[in-house]
Parts: C-alpha cells; structure tokens; sequence
C-alpha cells in the first residue's frame, strides 16, 4: 500500500484477516479444493454454525470465495493470494516457535498478524527482522491489491 492505513482501518481489516474461521475456511479450501456449502459442516466440524455461515459470508463480501457451478465455495485469485500469505505467516512462527511451540495454524498466522500490525498505521517499520520484514512486505502488497479488504464494511463479530 502506498500510503499507510489508519488505526481504524488497520483494526478492522487486521480483525477480519486474523479471524480464525476465515483462516480454516480459506486454508481448508486451499488445501482440498472446492467444498459444497452442504458440506462445510462436516469438513470443519470445530467451527459452529454461526461461525461457518458468517466466515462464507464474509469470504465472499470480500471476495476472496465465490460459488462454483456444481463444486461448491472455490478460492478467488484474492484467496489464493491469502492463502499463500497465510502460509508464509505459519510457516515463520513455527520456525520461531511462536506463539507457543505446539498450536494451531490459525493461532500462528493471528500471532504474526499481531506483529505485524504497528506496521501497517506506520511510515516505516522496524525491519531488523528480515524475515518479518518480507512478510511485512507481502501483507503490504496483498492489501494494496486486494482493496476490497480493506475499504468493505465493518465485519461481523465472529464468536
């Protein structure tokens, strides 16, 4: 992004990425192809109902899913795009052994996410961290091209 985010808008948008039922669904489709609607209780039975409806719904405002013809919900090039980020993100914390050194995908890419986020309200970050600072770098780029993300209104509460 050329210029940084505000407070507000680094909160919101920082919330709806960090969000754990956004992380299953999109790394779960990612990870195993399109998933009928029909099916998503069963292929991520630890997410409610509500859950599962909201982060769908939320995926798709934001347009990081759509609906396939006969397949189901499918990755847009935004959700491959932040599937590919989370990736990264996980991949980081586990060579870091954050946020502890056994946890969930979702809990490494919400601790990087964490970490990240004086970065996105600020000019210029703390780069000391190399590593951090190319995930910083990919966030950045991911926001910029995929404003939808950051400028969609307000999310709604997860639980």
């Amino acid at each position: 992004m050329n210029t940084p985010l505000t407070s507000a808008q680094a909160q919101r948008t920082l919330q709806l990425l960090a969000s754990r039922p956004l992380v299953r669904l999109i790394t779960e489709i990612d990870d195993n192809g399109a998933v009928p609607p029909r099916r998503l209780a069963s292929t991520l039975p630890d997410l409610s109902p509500h859950q599962l409806r909201s982060a769908s719904a939320t995926a798709r405002t934001h347009g990081l899913v759509r609906r396939a013809p006969g397949a189901g919900l499918e990755l847009t090039s935004a959700g491959t795009g932040l599937a590919d980020l989370y990736d990264a993100m996980a991949r980081w914390a586990r060579r870091q052994g954050g946020p502890d050194p056994v946890c969930e995908f979702s809990s490494r890419v919400q601790h990087v996410l964490d970490l990240l986020a004086p970065a996105l309200t600020a000019e210029r970050a703390d780069d000391t961290n190399e590593t951090l600072a190319r995930l910083r770098t990919l966030l950045t780029q991911w926001l910029a091209a995929n404003s939808q993300t950051v400028t969609a209104s307000e999310p709604e509460p997860v639980a």
